[in-house]
Formats: structure tokens, C-alpha cells, sequence
């Protein structure tokens, strides 16, 4: 195969949603399509012992939610298809928006009864600023929920999308009977069983035939009729040039846990979504088809695999052939690295690859070169844009709980934090250490993998800040700057890259400060422009 149909059969795709819409379920069921596993293990299930495929973490075995984002990749109708499982819940939202700028397009789960919520307004918002494409996916119709279209109406004013649905449920709940396909003009039938691995269709060219409403019943074909008119007048048709310029989203109703609904979304979706995309860095925007190499580091997993204390940093390829054994320039650090066992991922299991295409994700183990935003090259010097820290909201002191184990303890931060599980900032003052996070679960997670993963034992305190504004004077020299470091010095920290932070106690310092010290820009994520 050319290196150009490689590409073209590459989809890298993104699952968001808030927790509990069904996001590791439907993870679960696209593998199971494509044959990447036999059976589904339902997450939250115990009677199932096999526990979903990407969550292999201890932390979330125990708590049932997806902490780490893992790389699922399988094979389906001459499609590669690569998966990035994104954690769906609101501590971790840093970890999903960093991800988000590894996909080329993204499928949002929304949850039938709930409808839109808090979380997957923030991930949309994301998206739509990047103008990902987006489809969406309305889950758990077999049971009571909201009616299709307020929930589309809810979609296109709380998430300000354009939808257009491709495939429309008859009933829900109790009187779920299936779903029709508008894409493929055909009829899907519920039985309930999610043991039944593929469900049978009956193609329809005419809604209107009599044997309709043999099968689903004469009100229910009367009332689908009804909607289909319905969707006709007011919903545009679908344009898939409107789709990847992030202007228009399909819509699709299922129930992934039932299996039910799925293959009509993965079938439309190989179809229409994008193939790997061009990306910007701070040079210029780099094209997949480029025969030279560039890709990025979104994210960093230290203990993959506990036996082995290996860092894993994961690479998007974005242009070129990453080759196995030959060399590349670390453009950060100006050193040429090779390496000689690129992984290529299915959940926890992974296996060395030889070769890898644009869209492709590559785990490469890391002795501690890698931070998350590095970029590597076959020479050429530039950064790919948008890969941020994002200000935290949550501050706390860490102490160490057990004066033999100082050193493990400063290892499994250090290793911990370029992961990017949470922000290290050191006071200049009397050099303590804080640790900011996005949510407070990240420091059980923290506490929890420092004791387990380097034998080492801390405690936390409370330090009161509100927000982590990094600095940056217009002139360092000037005596304005020196005023604000003076007045400010309890405040000020580094974190760990040296760039210097004012952590501010509240909404009102903030403002106070820039308005006593216009020189001095103050910015809320670490990507000073």
C-alpha cells in the first residue's frame, strides 16, 4: 500500500463525554465491531469480571471510571482505526483537553435522560475553538429519557451545534423498538438481547411500504413517518464538507450497552470522518503527506506496566514515516534520539511496531527525555502548536510523610508531574513545594501512586490560592517589575519548567494587580503567546 492510501485509511478519533454517558461502553462495543475483542466487559457491571479493555489502572478498576487516557487501535473494513479513550471526569479534564489536540475528529456521548452536561460543554467548547469535526451520539435510548428532538434542540443551544440526525429512534424506553437509518435508509430492530453480537436489518427504500407497519406496529409507523417529515423541513441535510469544517454534526441515537445502534455510527463514521490533518506549529502548518517525519508528545504515562518501572511518552505522528532503530531530533533539547522498540497500542497490551503513518499513535519509553509538548523532527527546528498547561484550581502544600523515602518521593513527583497529572510549583521564598490540580481526585490518585508506584508517603496541606498566573514583564529591568516582585513575594513561585508564577488568592487580587501593574501581563495557561 502507498504511503498516501496509508494515510487515507487512518481515523484517529476522540470519545468525550461527562461521566457515566456511556463512553467505555461504547469504546468497548467499537472494538467488539471490529473484532478487536470477543466479549465487552460492561464497566460498572461486577457479575462481568472481565473489566473494560482501557481502564487498566488499579485506581479505576476500584472506582469504575477512566482516569488515564489509553490508545485503542484495531482494524475494521480496511480502515485503521485509532481510539483515544479520554477520561471523562471533571479532575482530569486537563489530560482530555491535551488529548484533544491528538484527534482528528471527535465522537460526543450524550446520555438520553441527562442530556447535555456540565463536562461535555467544556470538551465541546474545546473542539469547536479548534473546529474539530464532531458527531454525536445519543446513548441509553432503551430506557425513559428525554424526547429526540428536545434533545437535539438542547445539543444546538447548549452546546452551540448544528445538528442533523442520521439515524432516528422509534420510541424509547419501554417502547424502544429501533432506530431507522436515514444514511443508509434502513431499519434496525431492538430485541433487548445485548448477547447478540450484530443485530439483522431490513432495508426500507420506502417508509411508506405497508409491511412497516406489520413489523413495528401501525401507530409506531404512523409516528415515525410523522418525524421523518418533520426532519425533512427542519433539519439541513447533511453536507460532509459542512461536517469537516466543524460547522455541521450528525446525529446518532443507540444504546451501546445493548450493542444497539453502534455499527450504524461506526459504518457512517469510516465513511465521512477525516483522515489525518494538517497541524500548525510555530513555523508553519505541516501536511500529513510531507515524506519527512514531525510529531508530538501529548502525553506521558510513567508505570505502565508496574513490574517494570518504564516511562511511556506518546507520540502523534503528524507528517512522514516514523521508523523503527532511526534516528530523530528532539527539537527541545537539540539531541538526536533513536529508538528501538516503538509500541503501538491495544489498551494494556501493546506490541513494537516497525513502521508508523500520520494519525498513528507510538508509545515510545522514555528515560526522562520527554515532556508533554516536545516535538520531534527529521532535523527541522519548529514546535507544534496548542499544547497547554492549563491554570489549575486546587493548591496544596505536599510534605513528606517519611523522611527515609525523601528521595522516592522526589523521583515519583517529578515523574509523576511530567506526566502531567498535576502542576509543581516552588515558592521562591522558602523553596516549598505546591502541587495545583484541575480537580481534588487528583490528589488521591497522586497520594495513591506514590506510595504504590515509588514506595514513597506524603501528606498535603492547604495553601490559599485561587489561580496560577503566569508572568511575563513587558521589561524585566524596569522598576514597576521589581515593585510588583517585592510586594508580591510570598506569592511568587516557578514551576517546573522556571517560568515564574504569581499564585493569587482570589479574583479581586487579580484584577488589582493588573490594574497597579499594567506592565507586568499576567497569562492563565502556560502557552505564553
Amino acid at each position: 500500500m502507498s504511503f498516501i492510501e496509508e494515510i487515507k485509511r487512518r481515523r484517529t478519533f476522540g470519545i468525550i463525554s461527562h461521566p457515566d454517558a456511556g463512553k467505555t461502553t461504547l469504546t468497548e462495543k467499537l472494538l467488539l465491531f471490529g473484532g478487536a475483542i470477543q466479549e465487552a466487559g460492561a464497566v460498572k457491571n461486577n457479575k462481568i469480571k472481565k473489566g473494560a479493555t482501557s481502564d487498566f489502572m488499579e485506581i479505576e478498576r476500584q472506582r469504575g471510571i477512566s482516569v488515564a487516557t489509553s490508545v485503542l487501535a484495531f482494524n475494521y473494513k480496511d480502515k485503521k482505526i485509532n481510539i483515544l479513550d479520554t477520561p471523562g471526569h471533571k479532575d482530569f479534564a486537563e489530560d482530555t483537553f491535551r488529548t484533544l489536540t491528538a484527534v482528528d475528529s471527535v465522537i460526543v456521548v450524550i446520555d438520553v435522560a441527562k442530556g447535555v452536561e456540565e463536562q461535555t460543554e467544556k470538551l465541546v467548547e474545546v473542539c469547536r475553538m479548534r473546529n474539530i469535526p464532531m458527531i454525536v451520539f445519543i446513548n441509553k435510548m432503551d430506557r425513559e429519557g428525554k424526547d429526540a428532538f428536545d434533545l437535539m434542540d438542547e445539543v444546538e443551544q447548549k452546546l452551540k451545534l448544528r445538528v442533523t440526525p442520521l439515524s432516528f429512534p422509534i420510541g424509547m424506553g419501554y417502547d424502544f423498538q429501533g432506530i431507522y437509518n436515514l444514511w443508509e435508509k434502513n431499519i434496525n430492530l431492538f430485541s433487548g438481547d445485548s448477547r447478540k453480537n450484530i443485530e439483522d436489518t431490513i432495508a426500507f427504500s420506502d417508509i411508506n411500504n405497508p409491511e412497516l407497519d406489520k413489523i413495528v406496529g401501525e401507530k409506531a409507523a404512523i409516528k415515525l413517518r410523522e418525524e421523518l417529515e418533520l426532519i425533512d423541513e427542519v433539519y439541513p441535510p447533511f453536507s460532509r464538507e459542512e461536517y469537516l469544517q466543524g460547522d455541521l454534526q450528525p446525529v446518532f441515537f443507540g444504546s451501546a450497552l445493548n450493542n444497539f445502534g453502534v455499527r450504524e455510527l461506526l459504518d457512517c463514521f469510516i465513511e465521512i470522518a477525516p483522515s489525518p490533518r494538517p497541524k500548525e506549529s510555530d513555523t508553519r502548518l505541516v501536511q500529513p503527506t510531507e515524506q519527512k517525519m514531525a510529531g508530538f508528545v501529548f502525553k506521558i504515562h510513567a508505570n505502565m506496566d508496574p513490574k517494570h518501572r518504564d516511562r511511556l511518552a506518546f507520540i502523534k505522528i503528524v507528517s512522514g514515516t516514523f521508523e523503527r532503530n532511526k534516528p530523530y531530533s528532539h527539537v527541545r533539547l537539540n539531541k538526536s534520539l533513536k529508538f528501538s522498540s516503538p509500541n503501538a497500542f491495544f489498551a494494556e497490551k501493546k506490541e513494537i511496531v516497525d513502521i508508523s503513518y500520520p494519525g498513528d499513535i507510538v508509545g515510545l519509553h522514555d528515560t526522562g527525555n520527554f515532556k508533554i509538548g516536545d516535538t520531534l523532527t527529521e532535523g527541522e527546528i519548529m514546535n507544534f502548536k496548542g499544547v497547554p498547561s492549563f491554570s489549575p484550581e486546587h493548591f496544596r502544600y505536599i510534605n513528606n510523610a517519611d523522611p527515609m523515602k525523601a528521595k522516592q518521593l522526589e523521583k515519583g513527583v517529578d515523574q509523576l508531574m511530567d506526566e502531567g497529572v498535576a502542576q509543581l510549583f516552588t515558592l521562591e521564598m522558602n523553596n516549598r513545594k505546591i502541587i495545583g490540580t484541575v480537580g481534588a481526585l487528583q490528589y488521591e490518585v497522586i497520594q495513591y501512586r506514590l506510595e504504590h508506584e515509588y514506595g514513597a508517603k506524603c501528606s498535603y496541606e492547604n495553601f490559599p490560592a485561587h489561580k496560577a498566573c503566569w508572568i511575563k514583564p513587558q521589561d524585566p529591568k524596569s522598576e514597576e517589575f521589581a515593585e510588583f516582585r517585592r510586594i508580591k513575594q510570598k506569592f511568587l513561585a516557578h514551576d517546573k519548567y522556571g517560568q515564574l508564577v504569581f499564585l493569587a488568592d482570589s479574583e479581586f487580587t487579580i484584577q488589582m494587580t493588573q490594574n497597579k501593574f499594567p506592565n507586568v501581563k499576567m497569562f492563565f495557561t502556560s502557552e505564553m503567546e
